[in-house]
């Protein structure tokens, strides 16, 4: 079993502000480096910027800023964002720092070495906003297929990466891993372009000055996202720290959209291929959200910022939507009803109740103390077995990146829990027998039942799940723990004392 786990979101274009688009990736990668950090391992969680090429440079020269000023402002929110969503990434990369420079210089040269690059004649269709070169095949109704924009023809000399030399093998190498590309649909996409042949890449241009040099001739910028991609590698110490990269290098999981697959799963592999550098293990993408049924865009006025999401609903509740709301993989559409909806359900109605009236009969029947629990009887065993259940099914879908389906699994236990209190009704219990041996289990079986549903949510609602945890006596947080703790029933020691406090999934009123 490996001991680290690297885990990647993709680097965002500082021509815009960050959006919800954004957050969902983030907070995706934050969940799964949480999880692996309660299975134990070392995690490496990078995030960034990426603020070359030429959509850079027109949108400072429109602003009559410096390039650097541009993407200095920008990369200010983004990181204010993460913060605010409790994104706990280990490294913030930017494509600016010197580091990276170094870096993407000698992925290039190494990748030269190799006789894969050469200088040509580049004339086509190019889409500055998506920076893509593009066939006149690829063009609809003239314009770019990806973000339906205008495009220009270009022609100027220009150094190509020997793409179709690797189509072969880039070809076997998915076929053989079936969990390289991840959804299945986007890995049949993938192959789908692949067998129509992959042309030579462009990847450098003369035409504008932002960007890195390229070593041999700079006369030359390095295309975007030849520039970009190498991100990944200056992370974890590439051209700086072999013993980093050696110990974290191959990614275990480049977490992306859907939009920049055929850059992740096509021209990055091969580029490594070329450069003699191990694959990543997992390309995982996944859909686009719109909003109540349209697409986000400024025009229409509907790009939802996160920010005021957070502000709105809680940081907590916007991680949970997120990953509950969609199946990781597929297209969402957010709406405030939507939204609302699963605050006052899931987190208000079914989790949040269930914490607070069972501390709740804690605090009245015993005065805050966790009785000793006396024998088990059949629902009880029932109750515990529901939990290995869950927990199983939870792990399984973690690993598979199955957001809410691992979330599914877990509030199908918080129902199980509801169920058991409405059977054992302690409240009757107590009027009916109060020094009877019955009320103590049963309330401890709940609050050891809550503390680790709680451990399990840690890395989707970090601060909620440490609020439960302090209301139920905990001195340390769930994320200092470690996922082993789940699997032992009992860990809650009798005799701690409980104390309720506000709601920590409060209802939202319209």
């Amino acid at each position: 079993m490996p001991k680290t786990f690297y885990v990647t979101t993709p680097i965002y274009y500082v021509n815009d502000l960050p959006h919800l688009g954004h957050a969902y990736t983030t907070v995706a990668a934050d969940v799964l480096a949480r999880f692996k950090r309660l299975k134990g391992l070392q995690v490496f969680f990078l995030t960034g910027t990426d603020e070359h090429g030429l959509k850079v440079e027109k949108a400072a020269r429109e602003r009559k800023q410096d390039p650097q000023a541009l993407a200095d402002e920008v990369v200010a929110r983004f990181k204010r964002l993460w913060d605010r969503l409790n994104i706990s990434y280990t490294d913030f990369i930017r494509t600016t720092e010197p580091r990276h420079t170094a870096a993407a210089q000698l992925l290039i040269s190494t990748v030269r070495d190799k006789g894969d690059i050469y200088l040509g004649d580049y004339q086509d269709w190019y889409c500055t906003p998506c920076e893509t070169f593009l066939t006149e095949t690829n063009l609809v109704n003239g314009n770019c297929p990806d973000c339906s924009r205008p495009v220009e023809k270009l022609k100027e000399k220009s150094y190509f990466f020997r793409l179709s030399k690797y189509q072969d093998r880039l070809r076997e190498h998915i076929e053989a891993n079936p969990g390289f590309i991840q959804p299945e649909s986007r890995r049949r996409e993938v192959l789908n372009f692949i067998s129509q042949g992959l042309r030579d890449l462009s990847i450098s241009r003369a035409s504008f000055s932002w960007g890195i040099p390229v070593p041999w001739d700079e006369s030359h910028v390095i295309y975007v996202w030849f520039d970009a991609l190498a991100n990944y590698l200056t992370g974890v110490g590439f051209a700086q720290d072999d013993s980093r990269f050696n110990e974290f290098w191959p990614a275990s999981v480049h977490i992306i959209g859907k939009d920049i697959l055929r850059f992740h799963a096509i021209y990055w592999p091969s580029f490594l291929l070329s450069a003699g550098i191990a694959l990543p293990r997992k390309i995982a993408a996944h859909g686009w959200w719109t909003v109540e049924g349209k697409k986000m865009s400024k025009s229409l006025g509907n790009v939802v910022d996160p920010e005021q999401l957070a502000d709105k609903y809680g940081v907590d509740a916007l991680r949970y939507f997120l990953l509950r709301e969609v199946p990781f993989g597929q297209d969402g559409d957010f709406s405030h009803k939507a939204m609302m909806n699963r605050v006052n359900s899931d987190l208000a109605n079914d989790l949040g109740n269930l914490c607070h009236r069972v501390i709740a009969m804690v605090e009245r029947y015993f005065q805050g103390t966790l009785p000793q629990p006396q024998a088990d009887q059949e629902r009880d065993q029932r109750l515990m077995d529901a939990w290995q259940q869950s927990l199983t099914e939870f792990e399984r879908e973690m690993e598979e990146l199955n957001f809410s389906l691992a979330l599914t699994s877990m509030w199908r236990f918080v129902s199980a829990c509801n169920k058991y209190l409405e059977e054992e009704a302690p409240w009757s219990l107590a009027q009916k027998d109060p020094q009877g041996a019955r009320l103590p289990t049963v309330l401890y079986h709940a609050c050891e039942a809550v503390r680790l549903i709680a451990l399990s949510l840690s890395p989707f609602m970090p601060e909620s799940t440490a609020k439960i945890w302090k209301q139920l006596g905990i001195r340390e947080e769930p994320a200092c723990t470690s996922l082993d703790e789940a699997r032992r029933w009992g860990g809650l020691k009798p005799g701690i004392h409980v104390k309720k406090g506000p709601a920590i999934f409060p209802r939202y009123e319209e």
